[in-house]
């Protein structure tokens, strides 16, 4: 591995000003808003240029942050994935990733997740990553799954939208389950 920000279909990367346009995208549909998080009232442009900015002007890494996902083919934003909620003390913390309607499906999601996992477990000491997904999101419940998370538990009636309670399902990963399927960032 030459760069550990870099896969074989993506790149993770800071954000840049000039990603507004695809941070807009991922809030086009109100079923892709719902999935990732939650519906809010429409943004201006201005507004998303605003908030894309302040992020880019963020120092990178810390407790929390937010990386580009960039397909290698054509540079392009095909998502974003973030780390947060981070206990140091514990050795834990939460991710979560948003993926754009054009790019799913091409493994973009599970390779920025495990670049993340990956730098979370062998560059910061963390012992075990988190994610929250709602129980009907089974997109994202699979590809967890798939990546070696353990459902953990499930907190029931959790979160209202849509004119009614759903459940989100809590999903873990400790750093040597994904050592058990994962190679070791090589020092050269």
């Amino acid at each position: 591995m030459g760069d550990m920000w870099t896969g074989e279909k993506v790149r993770l990367r800071g954000v840049e000003p000039d990603d507004w346009e695809g941070f807009r995208d991922l809030t086009k549909h109100t079923v892709d808003a719902r999935n990732a998080d939650l519906v809010e009232p429409p943004r201006s442009e201005e507004s998303l240029r605003v908030w894309t900015a302040e992020r880019a002007g963020r120092s990178p890494g810390g407790e929390a942050f937010r990386l580009v996902i960039e397909t290698l083919a054509d540079r392009a934003f095909a998502g974003s994935v973030t780390v947060g909620e981070t206990d140091s003390r514990a050795g834990r913390f939460r991710t979560g990733i948003e993926i754009t309607r054009e790019h799913r499906r091409k493994g973009y999601a599970a390779e920025a997740t495990e670049l993340i996992l990956t730098y979370m477990f062998a560059e910061q000491r963390c012992n075990k990553a988190e994610v929250e997904v709602y129980a009907f999101n089974d997109a994202s419940l699979a590809l967890y799954r798939r990546l070696g998370f353990v459902e953990e538990g499930r907190l029931r009636q959790h979160e209202f939208f849509a004119g009614e309670y759903h459940d989100v399902v809590l999903l873990g990963i400790t750093a040597t389950e994904y050592w058990a399927t994962h190679q070791l960032p090589s020092v050269r």
